[in-house]
């Protein structure tokens, strides 16, 4: 039963945040975003936090992001594969985008990090988890975007409740 209504505020806690910029924002929760390119980037992750066991200190490594947006609503899917040099996480999300400059969207949005080789750290902990994502993206040149990100993954370390975060930098091709 403990594992029920764990899996039910996270549920719970993800349909609260994809439904918050409704209420926050009204009618203009549906503007459309600044920027509406597919992309595919690459750059650089720093997680920030340690699950409290011996090989779960923070890590750094890459990553590889896309986005593609979904026709005629301010959402978008994401991808993020996440890697250090022993292991990966693959990590999809949907997103809210909300255009807040020219060419610039802020997104907000929640998914779930896999990875590759359990028990293996990587910059989102070292289990499958939920993930919530704050970031910006802003195109700044005719094909290249820039992107940055928070990841919050839930429940991510084996045998601790300490959350992982990882910030992610990059610059990406559009078209």
């Amino acid at each position: 039963m403990k594992l029920s209504c764990k899996s039910g505020l996270k549920i719970s806690v993800f349909s609260a945040l994809s439904m918050a910029p409704i209420f926050l924002f009204g009618s203009t929760a549906f503007a459309s975003p600044a920027m509406n390119d597919v992309y595919v980037g690459a750059g650089i992750t720093q997680s920030v936090t340690n699950g409290g066991n011996p090989g779960q200190e923070s890590q750094f490594g890459g990553n590889i992001s896309g986005r593609v947006p979904i026709p005629n609503v301010p959402i978008s899917a994401r991808g993020s594969v996440l890697f250090n040099d022993s292991t990966s996480a693959i990590v999809p999300t949907v997103t809210y985008d909300m255009g807040i400059a020219p060419n610039t969207n802020l997104f907000v949005g929640g998914g779930a990090s896999f990875v590759q080789d359990r028990g293996t750290t990587t910059a989102l902990g070292d289990r499958n988890a939920p993930v919530i994502t704050l970031g910006v993206e802003s195109k700044v040149l005719n094909n290249i975007v820039l992107y940055g990100d928070t990841k919050v993954a839930i429940d991510a370390y084996e045998n601790s409740s300490t959350p992982a975060v990882a910030f992610s930098a990059g610059a990406g091709f559009s078209f």
